[in-house]
């Protein structure tokens, strides 16, 4: 027998304010239709003020509680991924724990847009190195407190949000056509820190902007993420022939169809959300797995595979059987 690590719940968090394209119209000189041709992105969801990255964060966690048929208590550690915690310490995922009412241990991974993957591949590992049974894995971001409302070619394309997902060790035969994830794929090169980056930080003594060299964050995006999931199938002894769903980090609508391009795969077998809600980094491959769930896109049995992108650059990919 095998211990894999199990999607027992998912659910996620969206602020109340949605914020359309047509709103920004008034802040920068931009349009409904320049957005959506560059990006794919109509409106996007922006935290209230005082609402923190945290308590979005808790909110989803509790839906993927919920959903898991679980409390809080029975969770052995929870693990955040955000580049947009509430503090410089203590951890976002401190806060939250206390917020739910977990036990365990709690921390935090930063990985910007990749962060999920990071953290989903991070949580996979303490269980199956028998460090903890149940992991709670949240994506959250409140990437809205990072923009730079004068540069029309970055405030547009981020939006607020979070998810979650719980997973469980549970004993199988170890095969590919069992529940769970079977294998990851992570890589980072800091030569191309320049490409997406804030400039600003504690160490700095300014919080900063979100700063993108949008082109060729796009050139790297389609090359890495095809090639990471690639790789990740791989290592699971599977092909692009044996995927159902990719569901990708929502970026941006060019970025994913290449990508599934380059995979070979149709655009019918991509979950996309980032429409409605932007980008919101880490937060936006466990919105997509919870929206796609809720859509009935998503069923038991079936492979997926993660992707994501993000400054640093950090990169990678997970693929799991529903």
């Amino acid at each position: 027998m095998t211990l894999r690590a199990v999607v027992k719940g998912v659910g996620h968090y969206l602020p109340a304010r949605v914020v359309p394209n047509s709103e920004l119209e008034a802040l920068v000189e931009t349009s409904d239709e320049w957005i959506k041709s560059r990006s794919g992105i109509e409106r996007r969801h922006f935290a209230a003020e005082g609402e923190t990255t945290s308590d979005l964060g808790a909110k989803a966690a509790l839906a993927a509680l919920q959903n898991a048929g679980l409390q809080a208590s029975e969770v052995d550690a929870v693990i955040v991924a955000t580049s947009t915690a509430d503090l410089t310490f203590p951890s976002a995922a401190t806060m939250i724990q206390a917020k739910i009412g977990a036990g365990g241990f709690a921390f935090d991974v930063q990985a910007v847009c990749a962060g999920f993957v990071y953290a989903l591949t991070t949580a996979n590992a303490l269980i199956l190195a028998g460090q903890a049974r149940r992991v709670l894995v949240i994506g959250a971001e409140t990437f809205s407190r990072l923009m730079d409302w004068s540069d029309r070619t970055t405030c547009v394309l981020f939006g607020d949000g979070a998810g979650a997902l719980v997973l469980e060790g549970v004993e199988s035969a170890g095969t590919s056509a069992d529940r769970g994830i079977l294998a990851a794929d992570l890589h980072s090169d800091g030569q191309f820190k320049d490409l997406l980056y804030v400039d600003g930080g504690v160490s700095t003594g300014t919080t900063g902007h979100l700063r993108m060299q949008g082109k060729e964050v796009f050139r790297h995006a389609v090359e890495k993420l095809a090639a990471t999931a690639h790789a990740a199938l791989e290592k699971a002894g599977l092909t692009a022939g044996d995927v159902d769903w990719i569901v990708p980090h929502q970026a941006n609508i060019r970025i994913i169809e290449g990508t599934a391009k380059k995979m070979q795969l149709p655009m019918e077998q991509v979950v996309v959300t980032v429409q409605d809600h932007g980008n919101t980094s880490a937060a936006s491959i466990p919105l997509a797995l919870s929206v796609g769930v809720a859509r009935g896109q998503i069923k038991p049995g079936d492979l997926l595979v993660t992707e994501a992108i993000g400054g640093g650059l950090a990169w990678g990919s997970v693929v799991l059987r529903w």
